[in-house]
């Protein structure tokens, strides 16, 4: 009893002195450091006496597994012998030791000698190796917590950057030590098979998430999971304009909840761009608020939709890898996000990388973790990105190719899909090859495919309302277009409400012709901030300063 107060009492001290390294120091004086080092010794016996036995152990047992450093070198030698696929024996470890001038920091020669003394089979050598890991994750859990600890002490750490770098250490500690096991063919073929009959009772023409426009998704059958797709254009092709059409038909046509990161423009701005394409109103009018009562009647009609749509956007600038993985596997966990949008590549940070500092190096670590956070949620990472400028030294009619990726050959290699905007009327081609106007005319280039073909789709873009369409009809789906299948077969996708169903007194509902004709009709889009889109799910710069999971707030204005 006395011992135990005695403890707490030390504790409570090294917090009234306010210094946290006392505390996390008090607290392993306090207990017994997690790890054996006994059993070390006798696991890399072990693995001395019998040959075969690193192939057991080898995706369970890393160096730090081994808390003892000594042990940790023998290990590493063992390790070096084993992959020159040499034998691994008392006489090769001392060598292996000798040349690297590790050999008396180990205990020299008679240190080797006695690690098989009280060894006499390895057949338990897998149990040992597990027992050694859940120390080493306690470990560095217990690293991990301390380091926090330090941090949250100190007046200038962002609470809110904290907590990300929290659920990032922490998930990297999980995930290391997960490793899937081999699959026998019969198990692969089940499964397989259970996914073609999943696809043979589909009613739809797709396996992914739509991006509602015909003939595109003919020929990807959606935004696969776990691929990364790169959407690449030099500016003023329309690359924000081509990846909200997708996301409004992803999220209002098929109810896919999709997350935005938008590094560019502002919530509000991307709000109002989605308004325009949907009421089919010229930016400038919104802008300027210039709206006739028939123009608010067609606002209201046409945009109540959005304000429903699973569409959550997140306007942080410059965002870090270490923020973007966090803040998607939020998203994730509370609203099954299906896709995820980043707007655009470049305007991304490696963080805290070790290739900070080398601007390529740097893209090719952010592009390699989109891939990793798309196969780790299982949903399609779309991530836009600029050419370079030598789209536009190029003689001919400019077409972009896979060259032209701008600062890292790394985004070719780490995307599943390859897709280039092109717009000949940009460049003054008022003709296609086989003498087509090209007014309007806009052409996703596939360039990369993992999982199918490479062809050239021709989409219509509407300028004024900076929209993509199909070519041949020129506007966005309807909820009867889809359950119809007019648009390439799309069956079964959900109907859109004709406005948001009536949740009471001041509650975003329906609006009604007296609520509309209520409304200033020289309201001001442009300085409405992030009010503008309010009944848009927005996230906040910072992981939990998130006020918009729920419910929205109760509000009498325009659903838009």
């Amino acid at each position: 009893m006395e011992k135990s107060s005695s403890k707490s009492s030390l504790i409570q001290s090294a917090f009234n002195q306010n210094k946290p390294d006392n505390v996390g120091l008090e607290l392993m004086n306090a207990k017994k450091r997690p790890c054996d080092h006994e059993l070390e010794r006798v696991t890399l016996g072990a693995l001395i006496l019998e040959k075969e036995a690193l192939n057991e152990v080898i995706e369970v047992l890393k160096t730090d597994t081994f808390d003892r450093e000594a042990h940790q070198y023998i290990y590493n030698a063992i390790v070096g012998i084993f992959n020159r696929s040499e034998p691994v024996d008392h006489m090769t470890i001392v060598t292996e030791l000798r040349k690297s001038g590790e050999l008396e920091k180990v205990g020299g020669v008679s240190y080797i000698a006695r690690l098989t003394q009280s060894v006499t089979s390895s057949a338990n050598v897998l149990h040992y190796a597990r027992i050694l890991q859940e120390y080493s994750i306690k470990r560095k859990l217990i690293n991990v917590s301390n380091e926090i600890q330090v941090k949250a002490y100190e007046d200038t750490t962002d609470v809110f950057d904290l907590l990300d770098k929290m659920e990032t250490s922490l998930f990297e500690v999980s995930e290391e030590n997960v490793r899937k096991n081999y699959m026998g063919m019969n198990e692969v073929v089940k499964e397989v098979f259970h996914e073609l009959e999943e696809l043979r009772d589909n009613d739809n023409d797709f396996t992914g998430v739509p991006s509602g426009f015909t003939n595109l998704d003919r020929v990807t059958s959606g935004w696969q999971p776990s691929d990364l797709i790169i959407i690449a254009a030099r500016p003023a092709m329309g690359k924000t304009a081509f990846i909200l059409s997708a996301c409004r038909n992803a999220s209002v046509g098929f109810g896919k909840p999709t997350a935005i990161f938008s590094l560019e423009m502002s919530a509000a701005q991307l709000v109002k761009r989605l308004v325009s394409a949907e009421a089919e109103l010229e930016s400038e009018k919104l802008k300027k608020g210039n709206l006739t009562d028939e123009e608010w009647r067609r606002l209201v009609d046409k945009t109540s939709s959005l304000s429903s749509a699973p569409i959550y956007i997140d306007d942080t600038p410059a965002l870090t890898v270490l923020e973007l993985r966090a803040k998607c596997r939020r998203l994730k966990a509370q609203h099954d996000i299906q896709m995820i949008v980043i707007d655009y590549l470049q305007l991304m940070s490696g963080g805290d990388s070790k290739s900070k500092g080398n601007r390529e190096q740097e893209i090719a670590f952010i592009s390699r973790s989109l891939k990793q956070i798309a196969k780790e949620l299982n949903v399609p990472v779309i991530a836009l990105s600029q050419l370079s400028r030598a789209v536009e030294t190029r003689g001919g009619d400019k077409r972009p190719q896979l060259s032209d990726l701008r600062e890292s050959g790394s985004i070719e290699q780490d995307a599943d899909m390859v897709m280039f905007l092109y717009r000949p009327e940009y460049y003054g081609l008022d003709e296609d090859e086989e003498g087509n106007s090209t007014k309007g005319m806009g052409e996703v280039i596939i360039s990369k495919n993992r999982s199918g073909g490479l062809e050239n789709v021709r989409l219509k873009f509407i300028g004024q309302f900076t929209k993509f369409a199909d070519w041949e009809d020129g506007s966005f789906m309807s909820s009867e277009d889809m359950m119809s299948g007019m648009h390439g077969g799309f069956a079964g996708a959900p109907a859109i409400p004709s406005s948001l169903p009536d949740t009471g007194a001041g509650m975003p509902g329906e609006v009604t012709f007296d609520q509309m004709n209520a409304m200033p009709p020289d309201i001001d889009f442009n300085e409405g901030g992030q009010d503008s889109g309010q009944e848009f799910q927005t996230l906040p710069s910072k992981l939990n300063r998130d006020n918009n999971d729920g419910a929205p707030p109760p509000s009498n204005d325009p659903p838009f």
